[in-house]
């Protein structure tokens, strides 16, 4: 695809570690199989119109490009440490297979699908590692587990955040890197592709964040620089550094790097902003103890619409992103709320690619007539804003913990299915209210449902999917979904409301008490794909997984910044 390959020169001037020969991997795909598999992303033109920005502001938005490109070196180096030169074997690879192995690898970042349970399609190509590469080769979670305990309060907190990597001195002890030493070349020339950005903006607020936000990569200190973001107020909105923890598998605490390069929808913006007023309505109303409400939630928790033009590291990677919520920095949340950013044109690929033809195929013939994307874009953005309410920090034994420190491994998926049952709650009180539209009563239930196997299909290895899994069962099982003999599903209108305002109270609950124990039975009981959904997943092989970007607007204003 003509936006990846463009990417090839620039990550190999930036790539030159050794990768040696690893044992067989077992039985790989051959060229036609290869095919199948990448074809299972089908590739769509993503675009917006930024003929309307001021010369100044077009130059901007070239620098921030090439800084956003930088991310996807960072990534794959974060991934795993054989994954750069890897990147540069395949690339020498002339034949069909070598070039259909160079499509998944970038279309994947790195050798592991991640459709596939995160099985390797290439040889010589070790499991995939759940520590990525923030901790050093040879090391135990054990042994980082005891590492972290017996350090002092700081450097144990550093330990446990996000920017800094674990490795090992000359004399083999532990020691702490931050990202900025980690990474330093790559994040030295981001800085000053975002200062020179800075130069031409007329934005306030954009110059603000785009300065503050390469010093954050200089200095490791990102407060600053997510106020900033947080503030932001300019017609380009981009999203860039580490953010998400979901690729460390053991403690879900050090951040990928990513970027999100988009533009933002005015008119769509504004139809959102009802909803802004109506966050602590939602809060105090949530279905839970009231000792777990937050009686005063940040003050700004703004809105945005946007249309994506680039995206890379994190953010471009098998299933694609089509909305987040941000920073996960506490102190900013507990401070100002968090930012929830909605994928127009990444939401509307997904839905008609995708989602509409999987509805077709699982619903019954009444429930498949009533999916709609409003109702699609209104839950994605309500899991969105869920994610930001409800308690945020865990209580045990009367001491505050953070939920990634208490649930760790179980954190991520636990998460994304409190964000997702809560948001079907939230959407039902919206509806009830007047405040969002009352034909989504009539549809939230049934899109939802569809979207369910759509998320099922990204794999239940990877943090939505698991979450999905778990309430797909769980709504099963208390009858509020239900699957006829012909193996079609239906929404039952009667027992789903409450069944939704049940599992939304005990994952908020479950998180609120840091439960490892219960969050590891919610596992072991639903994250799995039961016969009757797995044949239902057996008849959609013929519909795209997700979609696969092509940045038609980025390749533009990039070929002509050359």
């Amino acid at each position: 695809m003509k936006t990846r390959t463009q990417l090839i020169p620039f990550l190999v001037w930036t790539m030159a570690m050794t990768f040696s020969a690893l044992s067989s991997a077992g039985d790989l795909p051959d060229l036609a199989a290869l095919q199948k598999m990448n074809a299972r992303l089908t590739p769509v033109d993503l675009s917006a119109d930024v003929s309307k920005l001021p010369a100044g502001e077009r130059q901007a938005l070239l620098h921030i490009l090439q800084a956003a490109k930088l991310m996807d070196v960072l990534f794959l180096r974060q991934g795993w440490a054989g994954n750069e030169s890897l990147l540069l074997d395949l690339i020498q690879d002339r034949t069909p297979l070598g070039q259909e192995r160079l499509r998944a690898f970038l279309l994947n970042k790195g050798p592991w699908s991640r459709l596939d349970q995160g099985r390797s399609y290439l040889p010589g190509i070790p499991e995939k590692p759940a520590q990525s590469n923030y901790y050093p080769a040879g090391a135990t979670k054990a042994e980082l587990e005891k590492w972290m305990k017996g350090l002092p309060a700081k450097e144990k907190e550093k330990a446990e955040g996000f920017f800094t990597t674990v490795r090992r001195s000359p004399a083999g002890e532990l020691v702490l890197v931050g990202y900025n030493q980690e990474y330093q070349p790559e994040l030295s020339l981001a800085a000053s592709y975002l200062r020179e950005a800075a130069k031409w903006t007329q934005s306030p607020t954009l110059k603000d964040f785009l300065e503050k936000r390469a010093e954050s990569f200089l200095s490791n200190n990102y407060y600053d620089s997510d106020v900033a973001w947080m503030k932001l107020d300019a017609s380009i909105e981009p999203t860039i550094g580490p953010y998400e923890t979901y690729d460390d598998e053991w403690f879900n605490a050090k951040a990928s790097f990513e970027a999100f390069i988009t533009i933002r929808d005015d008119a769509e913006t504004a139809k959102l902003d009802k909803y802004a007023t109506e966050l602590q309505g939602l809060e105090n109303n949530l279905p839970i103890d009231p000792k777990l409400k937050n009686p005063k939630l940040g003050a700004l928790a703004p809105l945005r619409v946007v249309n994506s033009i680039f995206s890379s590291g994190d953010g471009n990677r098998g299933v694609q992103t089509a909305a987040f919520n941000l920073p996960n920095d506490d102190r900013v949340v507990l401070q100002m709320g968090s930012k929830r950013v909605m994928l127009k044109n990444v939401q509307e690929a997904k839905f008609h690619k995708v989602l509409s033809p999987i509805a077709d195929v699982v619903l019954s013939s009444t429930d498949r007539k009533r999916v709609s994307f409003e109702a699609f874009f209104n839950h994605i953005l309500m899991h969105e804003i869920m994610h930001g309410l409800g308690p945020q920090t865990a209580f045990i034994g009367g001491k505050s913990l953070g939920m990634r420190g208490a649930l760790q491994e179980h954190y991520s998926f636990i998460e994304e299915a409190k964000a997702d049952i809560a948001g079907l709650w939230a959407m039902k009180r919206f509806v009830d209210q007047g405040v969002a539209d009352k034909s989504l009563g009539d549809t939230m239930y049934v899109t939802f449902l569809a979207s369910c196997f759509r998320s099922l299909r990204f794999g239940i290895n990877e943090a939505h999917g698991k979450g999905i899994a778990l309430l797909l069962n769980s709504l099963l099982d208390a009858g509020a979904f239900q699957v006829s003999p012909r193996g079609k599903f239906s929404v039952h209108a009667e027992k789903i409301p409450a069944a939704v305002s049940a599992l939304t109270c005990d994952l908020m609950t479950l998180e609120a008490h840091g439960d490892k124990e219960k969050a590891q039975a919610y596992y072991a009981k639903y994250v799995h794909l039961r016969p009757e959904v797995q044949k239902a997943l057996d008849r959609l092989i013929h519909i795209p997984i997700d979609i696969a970007p092509r940045f038609v607007t980025a390749e533009k204003l990039l070929a002509a910044g050359k």
